[in-house]
């Protein structure tokens, strides 16, 4: 069978994100996030001048939405560490559909364990989030890596904004369906990470049956373990002397931290920040920030499908560039709103530039690449690349958070990201001009 340009294969590939989308919209986006502050509320304490809810954690006070951060970084510093090894690995004998299986299945099964959540054993709760993280950013690696062994260059903007928009659509219908089962039928919330878990597993099996599994009969012994390391020093050794890709992965790597930790902790943001209307319990009202979250998902299938088509006229680098002014606007606009209605125009600007900006990162690192067999290696340095900013993003952003008690100040720090993104970004435009001359001059 012929696996390269083959439209089942392409929809196949696509096909993961409807599966794992489900993770990063309910468990690190909507419900979850909801779900843990309200367990973990109750426990007062003053910072600053502020009172903020705050939990034990091996003994230690932190505040309650502090310690949700630095799980999740060193959920992501624990994939640095582990996806090169086991990329070596996967490049060595040929089977990196394997690996994706086996991240997609650990993850599955923490999603479905956080159904045990207990905050009187925070430490033990909080390790099926970190699992859960580990087997989605883990088979995040092999998935990309598949896309230029499927289809032509020309074809990875449109693919990859595909499955960011199949992981939109059926995130989307899942949370809904949930919304639906909890508040008209009386479901309890804790049943939806045993659904994410079934439907992350469950709709996954597509994919797997129609990507290609190529095995070389190696086998794995110890001289290979640090295959991936060592695969991981010769790429940037190689990327290193093509400047546009340099600096392309240094701007990546600066304002992608500021993307992943909005989207990770945006909604613990509105739960404390936004003056939400109470219930009868004297609780915030949720139902207002869950409509927000479909929204921002609704708006990323278009944001994906405009960037896609916009970057045919004006080039990929420009797009990026206008996604990240709009990410500045965007931190500016969160610092100073306090009513839902200013947080539902925020959330409709985030869902736009959101989707874009995700779908064209990855697409634009995979035109870049030189010719290579070895596409496992590249992304995978692409992801470790990812991941550290990650590590420091969400780290940071916590740190102030329970430095100053107020998030708002941790909001500022994400702008700088997005300032500092844009200009690398500018670097990068000067140098693919500077290459192409240089190419047709060579050519001539």
């Amino acid at each position: 069978m012929n696996y390269f340009n083959n439209k089942k294969v392409e929809n196949a590939w696509s096909f993961y994100d409807w599966a794992n989308s489900v993770y990063n919209l309910i468990i690190t986006t909507a419900i979850f996030p909801i779900f843990y502050n309200a367990v973990t509320s109750g426990n007062k304490s003053v910072i600053n001048g502020v009172e903020v809810d705050v939990v034990q954690f091996f003994g230690r006070e932190f505040v309650n939405t502090e310690i949700y951060g630095y799980v999740f970084a060193f959920s992501f510093l624990v994939v640095v560490l582990m996806v090169p090894l086991l990329s070596g690995i996967a490049g060595y004998i040929g089977n990196k559909k394997l690996f994706m299986k086996f991240f997609c299945y650990l993850g599955a099964a923490a999603c479905i364990s956080l159904y045990w959540f207990d905050p009187k054993h925070l430490e033990w709760s909080m390790l099926s989030a970190f699992l859960a993280s580990i087997g989605f950013w883990g088979s995040w690696v092999f998935y990309n890596s598949f896309l230029p062994e499927i289809a032509d260059r020309s074809e990875h903007d449109r693919i990859s904004a595909k499955g960011f928009s199949m992981g939109y659509i059926g995130s989307v219908l899942l949370l809904v369906a949930i919304l639906v089962a909890s508040q008209g039928f009386g479901m309890d919330i804790k049943i939806a990470f045993i659904l994410v878990g079934i439907w992350w597993a469950g709709f996954a099996q597509y994919t797997y049956y129609h990507l290609p599994t190529v095995k070389n009969g190696n086998k794995v012994s110890s001289k290979i373990l640090l295959n991936g390391y060592r695969e991981l020093r010769k790429v940037w050794n190689e990327l290193k002397e093509i400047a546009s890709i340099k600096w392309y992965l240094f701007a990546y790597f600066v304002y992608n931290m500021g993307v992943q930790t909005v989207m990770l902790l945006a909604v613990t943001f509105a739960i404390k920040e936004i003056n939400w209307p109470l219930n009868e319990a004297g609780e915030k009202e949720s139902s207002g920030l869950i409509i927000s979250v479909i929204i921002i998902q609704l708006i990323a299938i278009f944001g994906a499908t405009f960037m896609s088509r916009l970057s045919k006229r004006i080039g990929n680098i420009k797009v990026l560039m206008l996604a990240t002014m709009i990410w500045v606007v965007v931190t500016i606009i969160a610092y100073f709103i306090h009513q839902p209605v200013e947080f539902y125009i925020l959330a409709g600007i985030v869902g736009f530039v959101m989707g874009g900006i995700q779908s064209m990162s990855r697409s634009t690192y995979s035109k870049m690449l030189p010719d290579t067999k070895d596409h496992a290696s590249y992304f995978s340095f692409f992801d470790v690349m990812e991941k550290v900013g990650l590590i420091f993003g969400p780290f940071f952003f916590s740190f102030l958070e329970g430095f100053t008690g107020s998030m708002r100040n941790s909001v500022l720090m994400l702008m700088s990201f997005f300032i500092i993104g844009f200009v690398l970004l500018y670097v990068v435009l000067r140098q693919v001009r500077k290459e192409e001359k240089q190419s047709i001059l060579a050519s001539t």
